[in-house]
């Protein structure tokens, strides 16, 4: 008799690779890129007020942050994978629900793609630092980047048009991408990740990490990076459509940009070629550099409007260099045994960006025009410039042998 074998890569699944992460971001990028500019009209179509729509989003963005801090507590008592999978699952039912079209289901649904949103990004991340080795996160986040692009540039745009065509046409969309990439996940057998222990004792205070975040130079600052990059895309996002608008440049001027600067993903290996010709402090001080002249040039130049949004544009372009290379001190400061713990501290940023950006802007508009949030983002890019001259001048490039008499240097993080 032949004796039967299991097959090896049913016993043992292959390694994930950065193409198989890029894959998974790919599949998100459609499943929230198609949404993006779809969730605020059918918000303002079901609530008929502005200021309840903006209220609204601001309770969200609370639960949001929220959700995200209590993730870690969350995992010692659901695996990962299914937390992964809840992700996934959320994305379906906010979909589901906003085909519905009343207030109550449409806020819902919101809410559901919000959380939806943090879940996976927890999940994913604290994946990306169990199978990647840390010298290929520069190369696994251009992969992210490269694969989000089509979800990102096309998404906007096909949502709104497709919603006039049959109002369900981006839900349907964005459930079926969220489907795909939930059987994807599985198909990786991504598991639960590699460092995996039985909860010892009763389970901490979802926030009793925050401690050991404070106490990593490296971590603070990498979140800091992480969280001025939100606001100056807030700043783009929310803020340029509405100074075009008051100039006269029209109300689509706004989308067009948008889809513009999102088609330059498409050249995050270009990009990375770029980062790895110098150390990554100094890839991330231009970025944050040059962004902050742009920023503070279109604050400055309000008075030439065509000048002010082409100025804007091209920080946008720098701002993409920091998607890219800017997440990466925290990346690679995160220990094995606080994964879980920091992704979920990291997620946060986009939630506090969202809940700073509007807060700080409306402080600012009332003593200014639109134009003085430009130069508010400026002056927080130089922070974060400034903060970055602190990073160690070889972080991020192979370890070098040791020689005697080498010391590192104290002032760097």
């Amino acid at each position: 008799m032949h004796e039967r074998r299991i097959p090896e890569w049913v016993r043992h699944a292959p390694a994930p690779s950065v193409r198989d992460f890029g894959i998974l971001a790919g599949l998100e990028a459609v499943v929230r890129g198609i949404l993006i500019s779809v969730f605020p009209l059918i918000m303002y179509r079901a609530l008929g007020d502005a200021a309840t729509v903006s209220f609204l989003y601001f309770l969200i963005g609370i639960v949001s942050l929220v959700a995200g801090l209590m993730m870690p507590f969350v995992i010692r008592y659901i695996p990962r994978r299914w937390a992964y999978t809840g992700g996934c699952l959320l994305f379906i039912a906010g979909a589901g629900l906003a085909i519905l079209g009343s207030p109550e289901a449409v806020v819902a649904a919101l809410a559901c793609n919000t959380v939806a949103a943090v879940v996976t990004f927890i999940c994913f991340n604290a994946y990306v630092l169990d199978y990647i080795d840390r010298i290929e996160l520069g190369r696994c986040e251009t992969s992210r980047m490269f694969y989000s692009a089509l979800g990102w540039t096309a998404g906007p745009m096909a949502g709104v048009l497709l919603m006039e065509v049959w109002a369900p046409a981006p839900f349907v969309i964005s459930a079926v991408a969220a489907a795909v990439m939930l059987a994807v996940f599985w198909v990786l057998r991504l598991g639960n990740g590699k460092l995996i222990t039985k909860a010892r004792g009763p389970a901490k205070n979802p926030l009793a990490f925050l401690p050991r975040f404070f106490a990593q130079p490296r971590l603070v600052a990498g979140y800091l990076f992480a969280m001025i990059r939100s606001c100056g895309w807030w700043i783009y996002i929310v803020y340029l459509p509405i100074f075009a608008i008051q100039n006269g440049l029209g109300d689509q001027l706004g989308g067009i940009l948008l889809s513009f600067t999102n088609g330059m993903l498409f050249t995050s290996p270009l990009i990375l070629r770029w980062v790895q010709g110098r150390s990554l402090r100094a890839a991330v001080r231009t970025g944050f550099a040059v962004g902050a002249v742009c920023f503070l040039t279109a604050g400055i130049l309000a008075g030439w409007p065509v000048v002010a949004v082409a100025a804007l544009v091209l920080g946008s372009i720098w701002l993409i260099l920091l998607d890219i290379c800017a997440g990466l001190p925290f990346l690679m400061a995160v220990k094995p045994s606080e994964r879980t713990e920091m992704s979920a501290i990291y997620s946060s940023y986009r939630d506090v960006s969202g809940i700073l950006t509007p807060g700080v802007a409306s402080l600012v508009l009332l003593a200014t025009p639109v134009a003085g949030i430009f130069v508010a983002g400026g002056l927080a890019l130089i922070g974060a410039w400034l903060i970055a001259a602190r990073l160690h001048p070889r972080l991020g490039r192979p370890r070098e042998p040791w020689q005697p008499g080498s010391l590192a240097e104290p002032d760097v993080i």
